[in-house]
Order: structure tokens, then sequence, then C-alpha cells
């Protein structure tokens, strides 16, 4: 599969920044397909980075209810990645903004 294909997008949020400046964890959504091994190597090529550890976590559908009980809405299951890098290495996804 095409590293490209399996970085969706990274997932810019205040508990995400403190991670990636704090503790080098960086958050991805990745491929439903994609496993930890492929999710190192994508990251690894486009990023140009040593990847310590990966962690991938499937995020269930949510269910919301809008305008009484006919209107059901729902939220599509997706999956995340947390990318843990070598000391001393960092990424330029989430700087500058």
């Amino acid at each position: 599969m095409n590293p490209y294909e399996i970085i969706v997008r990274p997932i810019d949020t205040e508990k995400t920044r403190y991670q990636a400046s704090e503790l080098g964890q960086y958050t991805f959504e990745v491929h439903s397909g994609a496993n930890k091994i492929e999710v190192k190597r994508a990251i690894e090529k486009i990023y140009g980075v040593q990847v310590a550890s990966v962690n991938t976590i499937v995020m269930p559908a949510k269910i919301s209810r809008r305008h009484g009980r006919r209107r059901v809405m729902r939220r599509r299951v997706w999956k995340k990645a947390l990318v843990t890098l070598a000391p001393g290495q960092r990424m330029e996804v989430f700087e500058g903004v």
C-alpha cells in the first residue's frame, strides 16, 4: 500500500500538541486496514524520522440524536495511531500553527 494512502491526516488538538512538545508523540488518522508495521514505515518514509513505537486504536462510531428521536446521525468508525519518535527526533507537522 502507498504510504500516502496509509496516513490519512495528522490530528491537531491541544492534547496532541502537548504530547508532541513534551513526549515526542504524534497522532495520526490512518487507514483502517493498516497495521503497526505499515504505519511505522509510512511515517519514516514521508517525514524522514525514526519511529520508536506505534500504538493503534480503533475509534468506535458515535451516535447522536438531533431534534428529537427521529433524526439519528452516526459517525464512522476510524483508526488512530499514536506514534512515538526516537529520542532527539522531531516532526514539523504541528510546528508553526
